[in-house]
């Protein structure tokens, strides 16, 4: 498939700093915020590139359910992907009609309670990429009668030269149509189960950035590594599809992330794709040549120490995000441009030194606003998201950690 290049946003950063500083000029740092205009410029950047198939919420990048209610609320978006079977259940009584859970759940106490709860039962779908957590599940449901929903995980990674190489998450062991069937066959087979979809999650290209700055050699081959991964996948996952549907009838085949939307709803055996970063467009998610959003949550960190020439310190920042430990796992000092880390230092528990010629014009009080590498990681550290419109705080809406809600 023929790589599409979206047009650069003409947005200026710059534009924001003053109305951000406006806006919460009542607010102590350090606090997050969400920028309205540009979370739901990014949902309907989304709805447009999913090109008329459903769009999926994956929870997890947003993790408040206010916007998580926001978003839903927008044609062109259709269920919850949740990542724990507890936080499945509590959107269910909130109120989500359709949960899928994205990953295989251990949690007894949450089976037993799906098992028991028929408004549950419908709402939400549980998943499995083994027969032992089938068994795990039957020995846990406790006196519960009621099916339960199944989706079967399907291993997306590319293993060229007869599987010698390996490109992608190592998630699902079923890679080949007749493992997806058979573990399929099985979920069958059992009454107190309902097979009713398939996901297939391409992190190398959903995941992965083909445009990072500064490297072109490297974003050339993850361009040339992501064409053949995808049309590999695209080919295995039709027969997979086709496999699975002469076992039952499925009511979805999930697919991709906010990195491959394009890419994957162009597969005629995909029914919806999953994206939840591109909402809030955090840093990781600059470098794609398919589409450009609009950085939507930020958080603002007080300047409490001038050091020096060059040199504020400011309270808080150690804010990494999952995944390979390294510089790009870091929050990104954003607002006024111009500020970096000390390479000695970096982003601390309680400060966080940063230089650069624009601290010389900051005060002690003023805010650096930072971009999480990642999104939904962020409402982690914050209880609570103020809403910024134009130059106003609009609203502010609890995190899943301001509802008192840690599901991991």
């Amino acid at each position: 498939m023929a790589s599409i290049t979206a047009p650069r946003s003409t947005h200026r950063p710059s534009d924001d700093r003053a109305r951000y500083d406006r806006a919460t000029a009542h607010l102590d740092a350090p606090f997050a915020i969400v920028d309205v205009e540009a979370f739901r410029a990014n949902a309907a950047d989304l709805v447009r590139r999913a090109a008329g198939k459903p769009v999926r919420i994956a929870s997890k990048s947003v993790r408040c359910l206010p916007l998580l209610r926001e978003a839903l609320a927008t044609d062109g978006f259709a269920g919850v992907m949740a990542f724990t079977l507890p936080e499945a259940l509590w959107l269910a009584a909130e109120g989500c009609e359709d949960v899928l859970v994205a990953y295989p759940s251990t949690d007894r106490a949450a089976y037993a309670a799906l098992a028991a709860d028929p408004v549950a039962a419908a709402r939400v779908t549980v998943m499995v990429d083994d027969v032992a957590q089938l068994d795990f599940i039957d020995r846990h449901r406790g006196d519960g009668t009621e099916r339960i929903r199944v989706c079967v995980d399907i291993d997306c990674s590319w293993q060229p030269f007869g599987g010698r190489v390996r490109v992608g998450a190592h998630r699902s062991p079923l890679h080949t149509p007749d493992q997806v069937a058979d573990v399929a066959e099985q979920v069958v087979k059992r009454p107190q189960f309902h097979l009713v979809g398939l996901m297939a999650y391409e992190a190398q290209i959903a995941g992965v950035g083909d445009a990072p700055a500064g490297r072109a050699l490297y974003g050339r081959a993850i361009r040339f590594m992501q064409a053949r991964a995808g049309a590999e996948l695209a080919a295995r996952r039709a027969e997979i599809v086709r496999a699975v549907r002469q076992v039952a009838e499925l009511e979805f085949v999930n697919g991709g992330g906010t990195g491959s939307v394009e890419r994957t709803v162009a597969e005629p055996s995909v029914t919806e794709v999953a994206a939840g970063s591109g909402l809030y467009q955090p840093r990781l998610f600059d470098d794609y040549t398919s589409f450009s959003g609009r950085p939507a949550a930020l958080f603002a960190l007080p300047v409490v120490r001038r050091p020096g020439m060059g040199w504020v310190s400011v309270l808080g920042g150690g804010y990494p995000a999952s995944g390979a430990a390294g510089r790009d796992r870091l929050p990104t000092p954003y607002l006024p441009a111009g500020l970096a880390y000390d390479p000695q230092e970096g982003p601390g528990e309680v400060q966080t030194p940063l230089r650069g010629a624009a601290a010389d014009d900051l005060l002690i009080g003023d805010r650096v606003w930072f971009r999480h590498a990642k999104a939904g990681e962020l409402c982690e550290r914050f209880d609570a998201l103020h809403l910024v419109e134009g130059d106003r705080v609009v609203g502010t809406v609890p995190t899943y950690r301001g509802e008192g809600k840690t599901f991991l």
